[in-house]
C-alpha cells in the first residue's frame, strides 16, 4: 500500500528553492513567523553536496524548522520524514526530526511524542541523514505513535544543543513507508517467506511448518505455486490457499482452524481428491467431529473407497459426520458392475459359507450373490483365497450341493466395505445424485450406529444403502428422500432396492421412497418403521405390485407404525434360513402393524397388503397385531387385505396364536377380516344344527379355533312360535375346511345370533 501511488496523495513539502515563506520557525501553524527574510536563514542555490539547500544559524535553545502545510495523517498509513544535514561552522548542534499534531479543529493534540531520535553532528562537512517514522499504530520502528486523533501534522526538524553554529539542510522528504509494516499489519504470513519453493518437486513441508509456527494466530497464505509435502502437515493456524499442494496418498493434511471441504478443494485443486483427503483427516482424530462440505457439489468419476483413502486404519468407532453437500456421479466405465460366474458348493450345516469356490480371487467382497435357493440381498461378506471359501451375510434356503453362482459387484459412491469395522458414522444433509450410473453407500462388514438423515438419494443404478454384514446394527435412517431410477418401468420390472438391513434395532423413520423394486429388505429384529411413505405404483391397469418392505426373519419383535404404504405390500418370509422348516426356533410373529395408511389403485383383485411367505413347512403365526389401520383400494376393489403365499409352503393354521386384527377401516375391500370376528347369523328355518361360516371374516382364511361369545339377537323359536330358552353348545373348526362354527340346539329352531370366534389360541 502506498497512498502516493494509489491515491495521488503528496506528502513531501516543496523544495526550499520555491521560497521560505512556508517554513516556520515555530510549530508550523498559520500566522507564525517564517524564515522568509529571516536574518539567520537563507537559500543556498549551489552546494557541493545538496545543490539547492537551506542554510540556517542556530540562535535559540531549540531551533525549529516546520513545514506549514498540513501533511495528512491517514488511517493505516505510516510516514517516514528524512532530512540530510551537515555542519558548516560554529558550534556543532544535535538534530532530530520533529512535528506538531493537529486535529480536525486545527487544535494541538497533546500528550504525544512529537520528536524522533537525536543525532549529534561531529564533523564539519559530513552529511548526516536523520529520519523518523510517524503513524497511528503501536508498531516496532515507529518513532512517533500518534493514534487516531491527529488528522494532520506539521513536520520538519529541531536543532538542539549550543547556539551559534551554522548548518545546511537539504530538501526535507516525507514518504509513505506503510509497505514496511504490511507483514505486521496483514492477518497472514506467506509460506514463501519461510523457504517454500512451490515447484511441485522440492519438499516444502518444513517451510509450511515454520510459517504455521510464526503465524501466531494469523492466517497462513499458500501463495501461487504447487507445493510438494513429503509427510503429514498439521496447521494450527487458519490457512488460505492461492496455490495447491500435492502429497503421498497415505499422508494427511490437517487444517484445524478451517476444516471444511471448500478449503480442501482449494488446497488440492481437485474436488474428488479433496474429498478423499478431507475424509482421511476426518477419520484420523483431527479435533473435528464433522466434515462440512460447505454446500459444494463434488463430481465423482469413480467410487470412493473410504478405507483406501484413509489408508492407515481399518477400524474406526468414534462419531464422525459428513454433512451439507452434494455428490454427483460422472458417467464412465469406473461405475460398471463387475460380474463373475463361479461354481461353488453349499452345505446347510455351515450355513453362511460357500466352499470349493472357483476363481475366488476375482470375486469381490461386497458382491451380490445370485443362484438357485438364494434369497434376496445375500452378499459376499469376506473371502479366503487360499481356502477357496466365501463367507456370506445370510444363509441360503435351498442351495444344498454344487452349482454356478453369479456374483455382481455394484459400484458405490461411498464404499466403506474396506473397513473391518466402522461405527457411528453419520451422513447429514447430503444429496447423492447417482444419475442411474452408481449406487449410493455400502456399509462396512461390521459396526453399529450408521446414520443417514435429512439426505437424498436419487436415481441409484442398483442399490441405495447396502449392508454386506453386521455394519447395519442399530442403523438410523431418518427424514430422507429416496427417488428411484426406474420411475417409468412397471412395478414387476424394477430391480432396485433402496435399503437392506442384516442386524437388529434398525430405526427407519419419516422417509419418502419412490418407485423402487423394494424399499427395504430387513433381516434383523427390533425394527422400528415409522412415519415413512413408500410408493411403488406405475401407470398400468389391472397391475401387479411388489413387496415394499420384506422381513426375512420369523419372530420380528418389530413395529410398523404410522406409515403410508402406497401400492405395495409388506411381506414376511424366512428366505435367509438354511433350514426353513420349523424346528426348535420361533415361527412367524412378534410384529405390530398399527395406525398405517394402506392404499392401492388399478390392481388385480387378488392383490393383498400383508403377505406371509413361508419357505419351509410347519410354520404358523404367533403374535401378530394389525390394528387401527386404514385400507383403501382406488379404481377397483380387492378381495382381502392379507394372504398366505404358498409358493414354497403353507402355514400350520392349527398353530395360530395371539393374533389381533381389529379396529381397522376398509374401503374397496370385499372381505373385511377381523380377529376376533363377529358374525351375525340368521337361521330362517328350523334346524337343530346351525352351520355358521367364518371363511370370509377370519384373517388368512384361518380356522375357527375358538368361540368366545354367543348372543341371541331376539327370540329363538321352535315350530310356530314356541320359545326356546336352552343354550346350544358350539362345535369349532367345523365344516369341510374347519372354518365354520356349528351351534347344536336341543331342538330344531330358528332365529338370529351374534357369534364371536377366533382364528387363534389367544395366549
Amino acid at each position: 500500500m502506498n497512498k502516493t501511488i494509489t491515491e495521488g496523495v503528496v506528502f513531501t513539502p516543496p523544495e526550499f528553492a520555491n521560497g521560505l515563506g512556508v517554513w516556520s520557525s515555530q510549530d508550523g501553524t498559520a500566522g507564525q513567523d517564517t524564515y522568509d527574510g529571516a536574518a539567520n536563514a537563507g537559500f543556498v542555490p549551489a552546494d557541493s553536496d545538496f545543490a539547492g539547500c537551506l542554510e540556517l544559524q542556530k540562535t535559540t535553545a531549540t531551533q525549529k524548522l516546520r513545514y506549514m502545510g498540513q501533511t495528512p495523517m491517514l488511517p493505516g498509513c505510516y510516514l517516514r520524514i528524512t532530512a540530510r544535514i551537515k555542519a558548516v561552522s560554529g558550534n556543532l548542534a544535535t538534530v532530530r526530526i520533529a512535528g506538531w499534531a493537529g486535529d480536525g479543529a486545527d487544535a494541538h493534540v497533546g500528550g504525544l511524542i512529537e520528536v524522533g531520535p537525536e543525532v549529534t553532528l561531529t564533523t564539519y562537512g559530513e552529511v548526516v541523514t536523520v529520519q523518523a517514522i510517524v503513524g497511528a499504530g503501536v508498531r516496532g520502528g515507529v518513532d512517533m505513535q500518534w493514534g487516531s486523533a491527529p488528522v494532520y501534522g506539521h513536520f520538519g526538524l529541531d536543532l538542539t544543543g549550543p547556539t551559534g553554529g551554522v548548518v545546511r539542510i537539504d530538501d526535507i522528504q516525507i514518504e509513505d513507508i506503510t509497505s514496511a509494516f504490511l507483514r505486521d499489519m496483514m492477518d497472514w504470513v506467506d509460506v514463501k517467506d519461510y523457504g517454500a519453493i512451490g515447484d511441485g518437486i522440492a519438499n516444502d513441508m518444513p517451510a509450511f511448518e515454520a510459517a504455521d509456527a510464526a503465524a501466531n494466530g494469523r492466517r497462513v497464505l499458500i501463495s501461487a505455486g504447487t507445493y510438494f509435502l513429503a509427510d503429514h502437515v498439521t496447521f494450527e493456524s487458519p490457512v488460505r490457499f492461492e496455490g495447491t499442494v500435492t502429497m503421498p496418498v497415505e499422508k494427511r493434511l490437517v487444517l484445524r482452524k478451517n476444516f471444511d471441504l471448500p478449503t480442501y478443494i482449494n488446497a488440492f485443486g481437485d474436488e474428488e481428491l479433496a474429498l478423499k483427503k478431507a475424509l482421511q483427516t476426518l477419520l484420523n482424530y483431527s479435533d473435528h467431529d464433522s466434515l462440512d462440505m460447505g454446500g459444494r457439489r463434488v463430481e465423482l468419476t469413480g467410487p470412493i473407497d473410504v478405507q483406501a483413502a484413509v489408508a492407515n486404519r481399518d477400524i474406526f468407532e468414534s462419531r464422525r459426520v459428513l454433512r451439507n453437500g452434494q455428490l454427483q456421479v460422472i458417467a464412465g466405465t469406473a461405475w460398471d458392475t463387475d460380474v463373475v460366474v463361479s461354481g461353488a458348493t453349499y452345505d446347510p450345516a455351515d450355513p453362511k459359507t460357500l466352499t470349493v469356490v472357483a476363481d475366488v480371487a476375482n470375486i469381490q467382497v461386497g458382491s451380490l450373490v445370485q443362484g438357485n435357493g438364494v434369497g434376496r440381498e445375500v452378499y459376499v461378506r469376506s473371502k479366503n483365497v487360499g481356502a477357496s471359501t466365501i463367507t456370506l451375510n445370510h444363509a441360503l434356503y435351498d442351495a444344498d450341493g454344487t452349482q454356478d453362482f453369479t456374483f455382481k459387484r455394484f459400484k458405490y459412491m461411498l464404499d466403506f466395505s474396506g473397513f473391518v469395522k466402522m461405527s457411528r458414522f453419520a451422513i447429514d444433509d447430503v444429496e447423492f445424485m447417482c444419475n442411474g450410473e452408481a449406487s449410493a453407500v455400502m456399509l462396512s462388514p461390521d459396526g453399529r450406529m450408521f446414520q443417514m438423515r435429512d439426505s437424498s438419494v436419487s436415481r441409484p443404478k442398483d442399490r441405495g444403502i447396502t449392508s454386506i454384514g453386521l455394519g447395519c446394527q442399530d442403523i438410523h435412517v431418518d427424514r430422507n428422500q429416496f427417488l428411484s431410477n426406474e420411475m417409468g418401468l412397471r412395478a414387476q420390472d424394477r430391480t432396485t432396492i433402496m435399503l437392506n438391513v442384516n442386524k437388529n434395532d434398525a430405526k427407519i423413520r419419516n422417509n419418502q421412497v419412490h418407485r423402487f423394486g423394494h424399499f427395504a429388505v430387513l433381516a434383523g429384529v427390533g425394527t422400528i418403521l415409522s412415519g415413512n411413505h413408500w410408493y411403488q405404483g406405475d401407470n398400468e391397469t389391472n397391475a401387479l405390485r411388489t413387496a415394499g418392505v420384506i422381513f426375512t426373519n420369523t419372530n420380528l419383535n418389530s413395529i410398523v407404525d404410522g406409515n403410508y404404504v402406497d401400492n405395495n405390500f409388506i411381506e414376511l418370509t424366512n428366505e435367509h434360513d438354511a433350514d426353513p422348516d420349523l424346528g426348535s426356533t420361533y415361527t412367524f410373529g412378534g410384529l405390530t402393524i398399527t395406525d398405517n395408511v394402506f392404499v392401492v389403485s388399478h390392481v388385480a383383485n387378488w392383490f393383498n397388503w400383508i403377505v406371509v411367505s413361508p419357505y419351509g413347512t410347519g410354520h404358523s403365526i404367533d403374535g401378530l397385531m394389525i390394528t387401527g389401520n386404514s385400507f383403501r383400494a382406488f379404481s377397483g376393489s380387492i378381495n382381502r387385505v392379507e394372504k398366505i403365499d404358498t409358493t414354497h409352503a403353507d402355514l400350520n393354521y392349527w398353530g395360530f396364536r395371539n393374533i389381533v386384527f381389529e379396529a381397522n377401516t376398509f374401503n374397496g375391500v370385499d372381505q373385511r377380516v377381523q380377529n376376533p370376528a363377529i358374525i351375525e347369523y340368521s337361521q330362517v328355518t328350523d334346524a337343530q344344527i346351525w352351520e355358521i361360516p367364518f371363511v370370509d371374516t377370519l384373517p388368512f382364511g384361518g380356522l375357527t379355533r375358538r368361540v368366545t361369545a354367543l348372543v341371541a339377537d331376539g327370540m329363538i323359536t321352535s315350530g310356530g312360535a314356541t320359545r326356546v330358552d336352552a343354550m346350544p353348545y358350539t362345535e369349532r373348526t367345523s365344516g369341510v375346511d374347519n372354518n365354520e362354527v356349528w351351534l347344536n340346539w336341543p331342538v330344531a329352531c330358528k332365529g338370529k345370533v351374534q357369534v364371536t370366534a377366533r382364528v387363534d389360541r389367544p395366549l
